[in-house]
């Protein structure tokens, strides 16, 4: 990525050290939070703040809704956010989806809880899956390689921040499939947003491998900087889930009451939501140097989370757990010994059929 870590470093010179934007994810059916990234677009201070977002998985779709939040001043700004494969829409998400999660795992005062009211070659390599415009944002869906969409943000006024290339190759080595959310200030007024009031958004992706991204959400950050973010996942079955490192915590895992479902499927293009679901909601508070994994899930009680899907090795592999055995990291311990077992047990067959071979 030459050309893209070039333009990176000198953009970082330009911008006199300006953070990248993160977002917070929050998922549900299957994948947890997802996370959205940080490219920062021209002039001003304005800023991709901590959202939630639900991220459902159910019959082999997920369904990933994102509430983009900004402040701050100036004309544009945009974010990247990796997904785990190509979405077939695009659209608003409902009304009140976020914020009834929110109320579920921490219940605000009476007066608080309201709601608020394809095909095209790109340049540098990328192709444009998809283009929508919901509110005050431009939504795009790429398909490319690391330096195909960082060419595609620099050649469309994104601002890469010098972490960009390593972090767009990190994710683009397990799914080349990107959303590039770019929000114009101008027209946010025009509608009558003003700072901090959010743009829901709904993606219906197709899939059989979800995982989240959380990694990106330290994008630009300094190193001593903490990264926050709401994760709710809702799935069929508990979840078997695999982190990298610390940070994450595990607040609540249990069958989804019946009126949270209920008024989850009576929002705006939720109507998918079945009967029967497990609710698992995360917290994520880590500073954005110790932020180098993503969440794999498993929802089938058969198969554990796959370790690649964290964008980890085994070494660094970290079962989820509650806050209260967040200190308790066994996972490294637990290959380690199987390791050990497995290779005794070899020079103990080793031996039994050759005496003289281990001598």
């Amino acid at each position: 990525m030459r050309d893209v870590r070039g333009t990176a470093r000198r953009t970082a010179t330009r911008l006199g050290g300006v953070a990248a934007i993160g977002t917070a994810i929050g998922l549900a059916l299957a994948p947890a939070a997802a996370a959205c990234g940080g490219l920062v677009g021209e002039n001003g201070t304005i800023q991709l703040v901590r959202t939630t977002t639900l991220a459902a998985y159910h019959d082999g779709v997920e369904r990933y809704v994102t509430s983009f939040e900004f402040t701050g001043e100036g004309r544009e700004v945009g974010s990247i956010v990796p997904l785990p494969d190509a979405p077939t829409s695009v659209e608003r998400g409902g009304d009140w989806t976020l914020q009834r999660l929110a109320q579920e795992v921490a219940p605000p005062p009476p007066q608080a809880a309201r709601a608020d009211s394809a095909g095209s070659t790109a340049a540098g390599g990328a192709t444009v899956l998809l283009e929508t415009t919901i509110d005050a944002l431009d939504i795009t869906i790429l398909e490319g390689g690391g330096d195909a969409v960082g060419q595609w943000a620099v050649d469309h006024g994104f601002f890469l921040t010098p972490d960009a290339p390593e972090v767009l190759d990190f994710y683009a080595a397990r799914s080349p499939i990107f959303m590039a959310a770019r929000f114009d200030a101008s027209r946010a007024a025009e509608l009558g947003q003003g700072a901090g009031d959010g743009t829901p958004i709904m993606l219906t992706i197709p899939t059989d491998d979800p995982w989240v991204p959380l990694r990106i959400l330290g994008l630009g950050l300094g190193a001593s900087q903490r990264v926050e973010a709401d994760v709710f996942l809702l799935t069929d079955d508990e979840p078997a889930l695999l982190a990298g490192g610390r940070g994450l915590t595990l607040d609540r895992s249990e069958r989804a009451g019946a009126s949270l479902l209920a008024d989850l499927r009576a929002d705006k293009g939720m109507e998918w939501v079945p009967d029967d679901l497990w609710l698992t909601y995360l917290q994520l508070d880590v500073p954005a140097a110790d932020l180098t994994y993503d969440l794999a899930i498993s929802t089938d009680a058969s198969k554990p989370p796959r370790i690649a899907d964290a964008g980890i090795d085994v070494a660094a592999a970290r079962p989820v757990a509650s806050a209260a055995e967040s200190d308790g990291w066994v996972w490294p311990l637990v290959v380690g010994v199987s390791v050990a077992v497995l290779a005794l047990a070899a020079l103990a067959a080793i031996g039994r059929r050759d005496p003289e071979a281990v001598s």
